[in-house]
């Protein structure tokens, strides 16, 4: 099975944003260390990127849930795969997702890592689709905002395939 795509947003321009974002979050947690919680998988590429570009000490960890399944849009029921290794009671947290649309998945992460007691709570995403948000949900870092298409590449996949993409793909045709 085969999928026809085209470029949305090119790996020098993602390299840039993500830049500009690994500074703009060292100069809001000066003095403090943060923990980034990755959701995994499609946020890995995204969070080495980052952590790459922030001066600030950091610690990292990782969960894996899932509201997709091998399908094309969230199915609006999110099961944790994977929980974190760490206690993150009085920490500072950065949630670092690949992508954003209905806000079901991040709703349901921010309350259950709310009960964990933290210190405070950001989430940054490297693309974010607003015109599919059904949860509000308040997101501190936004690296692109996109339209409602079905993307690829850097960790976004389609059935696990595709996240190696150096950039950002609109998949047009699904064969």
């Amino acid at each position: 099975m085969g999928i026809s795509y085209r470029t949305l947003i090119g790996s020098e321009e993602t390299i840039k944003r993500i830049e500009e974002l690994g500074k703009e979050i060292s100069k809001d947690y000066e003095g403090k260390e943060v923990t980034t919680i990755c959701v995994l998988k499609g946020g890995v590429m995204f969070m080495a990127e980052l952590a790459k570009n922030i001066s600030v000490p950091l610690t990292m960890d990782f969960m894996a849930v899932s509201s997709y399944g091998n399908e094309t849009s969230s199915t609006g029921v999110v099961k944790i795969i994977k929980d974190l290794d760490e206690s993150i009671e009085g920490k500072d947290i950065l949630i670092v997702e690949d992508i954003i649309d209905s806000g079901r998945t991040l709703s349901y992460l921010m309350k259950l890592l709310e009960e964990r007691k933290p210190h405070s709570i950001k989430i940054c995403t490297l693309l974010d689709k607003p015109e599919r948000r059904i949860v509000d949900v308040a997101v501190d870092y936004v690296g692109f905002s996109i339209p409602d298409e079905f993307v690829i590449g850097y960790g976004l996949d389609y059935q696990q395939n595709y996240r190696n993409l150096p950039y950002i793909a609109v998949v047009d045709q699904i064969n």
